[in-house]
């Protein structure tokens, strides 16, 4: 099985990282994190990316996708990372999209993928109860309505909808779909992390939605496998600066990047990063060939991929910034927008540990 890309990904890669590098300033992302508590999001982003098409590449061209698939949205999410780039991706172009294509009947499908497809239809997302994942969920059903608590929601700035996970009640798991402007349904921003990720908490109150009843595992796998993505990307790019800036930062009259000790340090990071970007592929093309079979196989790479990307990341993201000294810490440089970006990744879907013991029931080693 071979991993590499090919002309067509290259090409569409190199035209989303071009359009990042373009609109996703130092600038731009200082503006989207002070507006993050207001509900807002960056809608001249969200328009651009549109019109390359991000929002519908995992659904199918009869809908208006691209009919393309997760070795696609990993490509994208990576670029995403590495420019902390401020958009509901992980929601509107993959969680929602492939809940909606594994557990909507046909109804929810006509009326809601066509609506992703273009952009208009950005939904936040709180899959804690699925995930194992911190947070809180008090959600009691009444048939087709829905009361209680849920937080975080998570890319809720700018967000016309909500995935949730239900709770394991005994009536079978599932994810419930929900409009934000709906009759008893109240949204307050929170403070998180991750300011370029907007979080808030929801109320409902005998709220309307859609049920998506059935097993969730699938959309949550992607979930993860395109957290690690966006992961491995932000990782690559605290080394692109470390590296860069250790180039220019000069002491005892020459570049700090002469210096054994920060050569090695930049290095063992690559050589980090370097082996991820194959097992990511492996990953993802696991994910597309699970329609065929292998299931149990896609959930192992995914949650394995993610834990382990947690810890790369993490890693890579505490040395680039030693290597830039004191300015590491300031938001002057902006590398605290990368940094929390990997921080924030490893809690949402499950962290490291929630995803090994995953891994490890899906082989049998663990009950």
């Amino acid at each position: 099985m071979a991993f590499g890309l090919s002309e067509e990904q290259r090409l569409f890669d190199t035209s989303l990282r071009g359009v990042l590098a373009a609109r996703v300033t130092q600038a731009a992302r200082q503006a989207a994190a002070e507006a993050a508590g207001d509900g807002t999001f960056d809608a001249v982003l969200w328009t651009a990316l549109t019109e390359l098409g991000l929002p519908g590449l995992l659904l199918p061209e009869a809908a208006g996708g691209a009919g393309l698939g997760l070795a696609d949205a990993a490509l994208a999410a990576e670029a995403l990372g590495y420019h902390a780039a401020p958009t509901p991706f992980l929601s509107s172009a993959v969680l929602a999209p492939l809940a909606l294509r594994h557990l909507g009947d046909p109804a929810a499908q006509a009326e809601w993928l066509p609506a992703l497809a273009a952009g208009r239809m950005r939904v936040a997302f709180a899959l804690g109860a699925l995930a194992g994942g911190t947070g809180s969920c008090t959600l009691r059903r009444d048939g087709e309505r829905l009361s209680g608590e849920v937080a975080p929601l998570v890319e809720a700035g700018g967000a016309t909808h909500a995935l949730l996970a239900l709770p394991r009640d005994g009536r079978g798991e599932g994810l419930a779909l929900l409009a934000l402007d709906a009759p008893g349904v109240a949204l307050r921003p929170r403070p998180g992390l991750d300011r370029l990720r907007p979080l808030a908490a929801l109320s409902l109150s005998d709220a309307p939605a859609r049920l998506l009843p059935g097993d969730a595992a699938p959309v949550l796998d992607a979930g993860r496998v395109i957290l690690a993505a966006e992961t491995l990307g932000a990782a690559q790019a605290m080394l692109d600066q470390a590296v860069a800036y250790a180039g220019q930062r000069r002491q005892f009259g020459r570049a700090i990047a002469s210096f054994q000790g920060v050569k090695h340090v930049c290095a063992e990071m690559a050589a980090w990063l370097e082996p991820c970007h194959a097992f990511l592929r492996h990953a993802a093309a696991a994910q597309d060939a699970a329609r065929a079979g292998g299931v149990a196989e896609a959930r192992m790479l995914a949650c394995q991929v993610k834990a382990h990307l947690d810890e790369v990341g993490r890693d890579v993201a505490r040395h680039a910034t030693e290597v830039h000294g004191g300015m590491g810490f300031t938001e002057l440089l902006g590398l605290p927008f990368w940094f929390k970006r990997i921080a924030g990744n490893r809690q949402l879907l499950g962290g490291p540990e929630r995803c090994r013991e995953e891994a490890a029931m899906v082989q049998g080693f663990a009950a």
